[in-house]
């Protein structure tokens, strides 16, 4: 699943009409892949959408705080979950149903929480913040079984360096969602290649 893209786009859909473009530019761009973020009254909505408009994309639901807000995304089809933070009772749902789920985490405590639930892949987020790709090769010393998603300060400038170490399994990123969607993807899509 989301280990057959590099690149997972952070999509941010306000208006329900705007479903159809964003995505029909990913895909245009030949990256058939989307977490619609649960920060916006339609997100629910939009991935149900997503799904009958693009049944070939990988739609899942990002921002996704609370077990009620991931029953609400898998009932519209989401395909997996990624949280801001470690949800556990959202964790144990996930790893129970064996749906992919990818809590943000950025300290030793955080990871070995994931790890006690069941979960080898995080999303390290903000990864600017947190020390970027210094941080997490200094994390994947001790937790070996862990890869990663980092989000959040990651761009075309620096994507080929943080792609070329081997624990992280994808890159998170909402900046190819500004301005032509279909040409920031494809430019993405040439630099990951």
């Amino acid at each position: 699943m989301i280990n057959d893209f590099k690149f997972i786009p952070v999509v941010v859909i306000n208006d329900i009409n705007d479903t159809e473009k964003t995505l029909g530019g990913l895909c245009e761009g030949g990256l058939p892949c989307a977490e619609i973020t649960f920060r916006t009254p339609c997100a629910a909505d939009a991935i149900k959408l997503g799904k009958q408009l693009f049944p070939q994309m990988c739609i899942g639901a990002g921002t996704v705080i609370n077990l009620d807000q991931c029953l609400k995304a898998l009932e519209a089809g989401a395909e997996f979950i990624v949280s801001p933070g470690l949800c556990e009772e959202v964790a144990v749902y996930c790893v129970e149903k064996g749906i992919p789920y990818f809590p943000g985490c950025v300290t030793p405590t955080e990871i070995m929480k994931a790890i006690s639930l069941g979960i080898t892949t995080v999303k390290f987020f903000p990864a600017g913040i947190y020390g970027g790709l210094k941080a997490m090769k200094a994390l994947a010393a001790p937790f070996p079984q862990i890869k990663f998603v980092p989000t959040g300060g990651v761009d075309m400038s620096n994507i080929t360096e943080y792609l070329a170490f081997d624990k992280i399994q994808a890159i998170g990123g909402s900046f190819i969602m500004k301005g032509d969607i279909a040409e920031n993807t494809k430019k993405l899509m040439e630099i990951i290649k």
